[in-house]
């Protein structure tokens, strides 16, 4: 058992003082209680509520000792060597009186071997004895685990049921067994046995409620939002270029080949030209998890906390992964300019480092309206693979445009003029058209009339095109785009 060996280590290297943030307590009670037969000392576990209590052997708790002072100067005292695991003890450790004891107790180590293992979600070590402390963390388990951990939750079904079969579906637990990695021991059984008691069975649709579950359990609030069921995403008009590119490069991704692994791309083009769309057909060609992260959640204003969110966020994506992480707007959270406090630049540092570092399979999605607000050292060769340019969709692609849009609202496409309407969008961005197969539904509906290519074309009319209301900053960006980036259609 790799965690007892680990803490063994740690006893054995004279540190009388421990720091272990875990949610896991029964494990760290198990784990102790075994310590103890391990190293020959006795093992005790203090809750607030019942006092102290032995764990290696069958005692009644001391009640009387539940109030930390008492406790603390009992174990000061005591004539006999033994590990401590103090859960909860974290609101307790800014009291001057108790980080005296603490220190005291840490101090005799070497006359008298008393252990101090303190276990919360979160532990801040005073700094008066943070040199007499070390931290330790208890090992996620890995794939082998994950699976021995599903053929035990399955035993236990059948157990339960004997009169029932358990069903298992091979590619489902492979599917399974992965998306579980990076969560706890105790969280990955609870999964499973959810999984399982659904139904009796480990299937597809199983697989996706615990990654939604995983993402629920591990997510910063309201940084990153989370889809499973990205397939949809593949299917969106034009794009020839980017779906070829992602293609070629699926197999590197989800590690079914040896070349390297892609790492990102960054989408420039026009405001509502399908960017988003664009990222999202990412996910789908790849047909893994989207991550969308909310630069305006991100940031916070007490110093130090945007970077804290931002490395949570990112280590979220890499527990989730294989997953598409996606940067809407990157330019509006990272740009180079007017930064007068430098959290932008702050969160650039951390970004890059991420980015050179991660071995985990995050594919990185940035989307920007105005590249010259971007540092070169983020859109350089090595942390981004490629600049794909999002133009106005062409004729072609706005007539399946106008196909994927009267489809979605119950419309045959069949039998509208779509040659006609791709020559009358002229200019119009994806969303543009869609907006102008809205307007037609609600035109038509107010005259109790169907929906036809001239209802089509009279709402087409009264909307100017994006080409013609941001002429301008349009033709300047195509000019930029112009043999510096890859075209996406």
């Amino acid at each position: 058992m790799p965690d007892l060996h680990d803490l063994e280590l740690l006893l054995r290297s004279d540190t009388p003082l421990l720091l272990i943030e875990s949610l896991e307590e029964p494990r760290l009670v198990e784990l102790s209680a075994r310590l103890a037969l391990r190293i020959n000392e006795p093992a005790f576990c203090w809750t607030l509520t019942d006092g102290l209590r032995r764990l290696d052997i069958e005692l009644p708790a001391q009640r009387q000792l539940a109030a930390p002072p008492d406790l603390l100067r009992h174990i000061r005292v005591t004539p006999q060597r033994g590990v401590y695991l103090l859960l909860d003890f974290h609101p307790f450790l800014a009291d001057p009186l108790h980080v005296r004891l603490i220190k005291e107790i840490a101090q005799g180590y070497g006359e008298l071997r008393r252990t101090l293992m303190f276990a919360s979600h979160a532990l801040e070590v005073p700094p008066e004895v943070r040199h007499l402390s070390a931290r330790f963390r208890l090992r996620l388990p890995d794939r082998n685990r994950v699976l021995a951990l599903i053929r035990e939750e399955a035993q236990a079904w059948q157990h339960a049921a004997p009169r029932r079969a358990f069903r298992a579906n091979r590619e489902a637990i492979d599917q399974l067994s992965r998306n579980l990695l990076g969560v706890t021991e105790s969280d990955a059984r609870r999964l499973i046995r959810t999984a399982i008691r659904n139904d009796g069975a480990i299937t597809t649709e199983d697989v996706k409620e615990v990654a939604r579950a995983k993402y629920e359990l591990l997510a910063p609030d309201g940084a990153v939002s989370f889809e499973y069921d990205t397939a949809t995403f593949a299917d969106i008009a034009g794009l020839d270029n980017l779906k070829a590119w992602l293609e070629r490069r699926k197999g590197g991704f989800l590690g079914t080949t040896s070349v390297d692994p892609p790492k990102g791309i960054l989408l420039l083009g026009v405001q509502g030209g399908g960017k988003s769309l664009a990222a999202k057909a990412v996910a789908g060609r790849f047909g893994v998890p989207l991550l969308r992260l909310d630069f305006g959640a991100l940031y916070d204003k007490y110093y130090g906390e945007t970077e804290k969110n931002l490395r949570r966020v990112l280590e979220t994506a890499e527990v989730m992964a294989p997953c598409v992480l996606w940067m809407d707007e990157i330019e509006k959270g990272i740009a180079s300019g007017g930064d007068t406090d430098g959290v932008g630049q702050r969160v650039l540092g951390s970004l890059l480092t991420w980015m050179a570092e991660r071995k985990s399979a995050v594919f990185l999605v940035a989307t920007a309206n105005d590249i010259s607000r971007l540092p070169p050292e983020l859109i350089r060769k090595g942390r981004l693979d490629e600049i794909f340019f999002v133009d106005l969709p062409t004729p072609e692609v706005r007539e399946r445009i106008f196909e994927i849009h009267l489809k979605r609202r119950g419309l045959d496409p069949t039998g509208f003029d779509l040659p006609l309407l791709a020559q009358a969008s002229e200019g119009f961005s994806g969303a543009g058209i869609e907006q102008a197969v809205v307007s037609a539904v609600y035109a038509a509906e107010s005259e109790d009339s169907p929906v036809s290519t001239e209802t089509l074309l009279t709402e087409l009319s009264r909307t100017q095109p994006l080409s013609v209301v941001m002429a301008e900053p349009i033709a300047e960006l195509k000019e930029w785009a112009s043999g510096r980036t890859v075209p996406a259609h």
